[in-house]
């Protein structure tokens, strides 16, 4: 090894043994080939929400002309 490489593990504490360096040295690979986890995606607004139109039907009576303007929960 020359001056310029440097390990991909280090052990600074304790005494591993050969097979949990090499179980150690499975994750740390397994890792770092992993595929980036998908981003979300972005919330529609309410307005183009189509879930909305699945909520329960309103029913006439006190305070139902203010539950018809809000999103279906």
């Amino acid at each position: 090894m020359t001056g310029e490489e440097r390990p991909l593990l280090r052990v600074v504490r304790g005494n591993p043994s050969d097979a949990e360096l090499a179980a150690l040295t499975a994750v740390v690979a397994a890792a770092s080939a992993a595929s980036p986890a998908e981003k979300p995606k972005p919330r529609t607004s309410w307005w183009g929400d189509h879930a909305a139109s699945l909520r329960k039907p309103l029913h006439a009576g006190e305070g139902a002309w203010r539950a018809s303007g809000l999103p279906g929960f």
